[in-house]
């Protein structure tokens, strides 16, 4: 059991945490950098939109092609949140025989399967905002939903079928 003391004070630090938690200026004032301050250089920033608590944003940088296999690049993905960054390496393909993007959460690894100048729905959106902004930068934070003609342009058909497969991570 706690003493009495404790058996407020406690309460009342863990909340007053919380709520330096969910207010962006509470946080930057405790001595954080907020996450848009800390943004890489280089970033191409793909999307920024309000969101519980501050703004949400996503983007790409550190793009580097691999020497052995034209075509695939090795980016970092930036995934913004109000008062969180989480930033993950990601393998981009950009072939036109088979675009992919390979992600994961750190328990998965997620190889999807893509069809640039296909049909872009909420599921496959991301995706697609990540793999133009890899494969053609011009293109980069365009709605990829808009650019069905300039990848048939590019060599793709647009009929290729998207898939998804999950396979186990690294164990961290």
């Amino acid at each position: 059991m706690l003493p009495t003391a404790l058996r407020w004070v406690l309460p009342l630090a863990c909340a007053a945490a919380l709520a330096a938690g969910t207010n962006p200026a509470a946080w930057a004032e405790g001595g954080g950098v907020r996450p848009e301050d800390a943004r890489p250089p280089g970033l191409i920033l793909l999307e920024e939109r309000p969101g519980l608590g501050g703004k949400q944003a996503i983007g790409v940088y550190g793009a580097v092609a691999d020497r052995d296999t034209p075509g695939l690049w090795r980016i970092k993905f930036w995934d913004e949140q109000p008062n969180d960054v989480k930033v993950r390496s990601e393998t981009i393909r950009c072939s036109p025989a088979a675009p992919m993007r390979v992600t994961s959460n750190g328990a998965y690894l997620f190889l999807r399967e893509l069809n640039p100048g296909g049909a872009i729905t909420p599921a496959n959106r991301i995706d697609h905002l990540v793999w133009w902004a890899t494969c053609f930068p011009e293109q980069a934070g365009k709605d990829p939903a808009g650019l069905a003609a300039l990848a048939r342009q590019l060599g793709y058909s647009g009929t290729l079928r998207e898939s998804e497969q999950i396979v186990p991570g690294r164990p961290r």
